[in-house]
């Protein structure tokens, strides 16, 4: 019997629309022979199962069901696509992990550090991954301009500590903007991270556990014409990216290593997405995305193609896994 995959994609935050444009792509890869595929759209107002014609069907919570003609269908497995939160955050692994519902990726532990900036670098630093130097504030933390551009010079980037696809991220070049870009990266976290400018090439690392094998997808090289690679450089076609990388084989090696040895230490599962910024030979370790992008413009899956890996074969791979 086959078993109902329901895709869950949307979520709370301001990566929404992107984690729905992520979802039909995995929905129209999940294989039809082996699985029955729904969509299901999360928001904070309502859980609604989405068919083909956009008729919709409200999702229990209490046992992750819809009923449709009076008929009641129970999903087996919970392929996650939400960007941001509940998806990235944790929340809704222990919500599954409570349930006993399978699920995709990795698992709620998990999942709340690598969305947390400051924590994953953190952990990641005591096993010697390097990383920009930082200065982490609280909102409502008195702000000391000159501690700050003491400490980490100019430019720096001002980053809200859990978020995605570059909201609340801002390069600051004079020091005139620094209250300002912190003024409104608090408005998407109330913990910012300042950091220091790596001034490098920069590239993303495609990394996930396929056929028992921790592997690199590809290591795209990202260029833009943008101040730093900003959500309009990800999702607007304002940037060039390069996969496989324009790197020498040494820095191949050495990004490889530390993203393969990250996935690990992290214990994470499913697919992955960090990225690094070389100076000299060396990757410094910037942040990691543990359910990346899956739409036709994203990285990841012009990585998988690159490497010969079929976006089905991806889907099929991170779902048996779930299950066993």
């Amino acid at each position: 019997m086959k078993r109902n995959i329901a895709v869950l994609m949307g979520g709370f935050s301001s990566e929404k629309d992107i984690s729905i444009k992520s979802g039909n792509v995995i929905y129209d890869n999940i294989d039809r022979e082996s699985y029955v595929p729904y969509k299901v759209i999360i928001s904070k107002e309502k859980w609604i199962y989405v068919d083909d014609n956009n008729v919709e069907c409200t999702v229990s919570k209490d046992d992750f069901s819809i009923e449709i003609n009076e008929i009641k269908i129970k999903f087996d497995i919970a392929f996650i696509v939400i960007h941001g939160s509940p998806g990235e955050d944790g929340l809704l692994q222990s919500y599954f992990e409570l349930l006993g519902v399978p699920f995709t990726g990795s698992d709620s532990y998990t999942s709340s550090i690598t969305f947390n900036k400051r924590d994953c670098i953190s952990i990641l630093q005591k096993h010697d991954i390097l990383s920009a130097n930082s200065i982490h504030l609280n909102i409502g933390d008195i702000i000391n301009e000159n501690e700050i551009i003491k400490e980490l010079g100019l430019p720096c980037f001002v980053k809200a500590n859990k978020s995605g696809s570059s909201f609340g991220v801002y390069k600051v070049n004079d020091r005139k903007d620094l209250i300002s870009s912190i003024n409104n990266s608090f408005k998407i976290d109330n913990e910012i991270l300042i950091e220091s400018f790596l001034d490098g090439i920069e590239v993303s690392v495609g990394v996930m556990n396929y056929k028992n094998k921790i592997k690199v997808l590809g290591i795209t090289q990202l260029i833009t014409d943008n101040d730093f690679f900003d959500y309009s450089a990800k999702y607007e076609g304002k940037s060039t990216e390069i996969t496989p990388a324009n790197i020498s084989e040494l820095q191949k090696n050495n990004v490889t290593k530390i993203a393969i040895k990250i996935y690990k230490k992290l214990g994470l599962k499913g697919f992955s997405r960090s990225e690094f910024i070389f100076i000299g030979d060396t990757p410094y370790f910037i942040e990691i995305n543990s359910i990346p992008g899956m739409t036709n413009d994203s990285i990841l899956p012009k990585q998988a193609e690159n490497s010969g890996i079929s976006l089905k074969d991806i889907c099929s791979e991170v779902i048996e896994q779930a299950i066993n």
